[in-house]
């Protein structure tokens, strides 16, 4: 049994979240022992399939013809691509079809999450194939703990041991909620605020243009930054806050929750069932609940929920997703 990874415009997809998760899968099946390839060239039997760009289409369809099993990894849906770049609510049906299309190819399907494969359970054309929830993982031989960092990140960016710092990572896009993290800036000027991630800009909307270029004395763009110095932020800040408006799961909050980090997140229902108010996060409805929990995690009146956070990593850890991946591809019988 040998698998081909197949991931089209690796360039393109490779500072995103789907990037990441595809760097964990080849973690994942060395860890496992699962023979595999990254050259669509090379001889395989089970192909699995991370994008769903043109080129990805006829990858797919030219495997089928010569009869190879497919797994098609469901990182996006509909309900994720909305307040993405711009124009994204107009085409959201269109894409919708297109990921149909694409999915409906694969002898099975995996999704990150229970609650991303619920929502592909209700598509049209998706509603009889077997589709399994596998999390992207965490590799917590690197996403750890470590207090020598906290220096180094603060250093790095100017910031002195008393700065009370509040982090946040993603792309330029409106459903990351860099808008509301830049009004939380506004609000708290006590704190100070930085921002990993980068996208074009043009490609961003007006409103996620005017809140990147505002100018505060307590707020900094990072931009894109290798995963090094997203483990010096996630020891050196003093919190993470996630307002993102929708996920298929969100890996920069497990790597908060291995490096246990305090962290406050949205309170959408991708979190639901194992990300938990008060026990190992702390949840916001809206930007007036993240400004009141903020001031309340500095005044010392939220608990630390970082011993429970990193229970919710260890169960995801790298090694697991691998043997979880393996079964899928075994129940292919190649």
């Amino acid at each position: 049994m040998k698998v081909l990874l197949y991931t089209e415009n690796e360039k393109l997809v490779g500072k995103s979240g789907l990037g990441k998760a595809i760097k964990h899968q080849i973690s994942a099946l060395d860890k496992a022992g699962v023979p595999y390839t990254l050259n669509k060239n090379d001889d395989y039997d089970i192909l699995h399939i991370n994008t769903y760009f043109p080129k990805s289409y006829f990858v797919v369809k030219k495997a089928k013809k010569m009869g190879k099993k497919i797994v098609y990894h469901a990182h996006s849906t509909e309900e994720d691509y909305k307040n993405g770049f711009i124009f994204s609510k107009l085409t959201s049906k269109l894409f919708k079809k297109w990921l149909i299309k694409c999915y409906s190819m694969g002898d099975v399907i995996i999704t990150p999450t229970l609650y991303s494969k619920k929502i592909l359970e209700g598509y049209k054309g998706l509603e009889n194939k077997k589709i399994y929830a596998i999390s992207n993982g965490i590799e917590l031989d690197f996403f750890k703990k470590d207090d020598k960092l906290k220096d180094k990140f603060r250093k790095r960016y100017n910031y002195t041991n008393k700065d009370k710092i509040v982090f946040g990572v993603g792309l330029y896009i409106k459903r990351k909620g860099i808008i509301d993290f830049v009004e939380l800036a506004k609000r708290c000027p006590l704190y100070k605020f930085i921002w990993f991630g980068y996208s074009p800009l043009i490609a961003s909307g007006r409103e996620v243009r005017k809140a990147v270029k505002t100018k505060l004395p307590n707020l900094k763009f990072a931009g894109y930054v290798e995963k090094e110095v997203i483990k010096e932020a996630m020891n050196g800040a003093d919190l993470y806050i996630f307002p993102t408006l929708e996920e298929t799961e969100g890996i920069p909050i497990i790597e908060a929750c291995a490096c246990k980090q305090n962290a406050i997140i949205r309170d959408i229902p991708i979190f639901d069932g194992w990300l938990t108010d008060n026990v190992n996060v702390h949840k916001a409805k809206d930007v007036d609940e993240f400004e009141e929990k903020i001031k309340m995690f500095f005044d010392g009146k939220l608990k630390d929920v970082t011993e429970k956070a990193y229970e919710v990593a260890k169960k995801r850890e790298i090694k697991y997703i691998g043997k979880e991946l393996k079964k899928v591809y075994e129940s292919l019988n190649v």
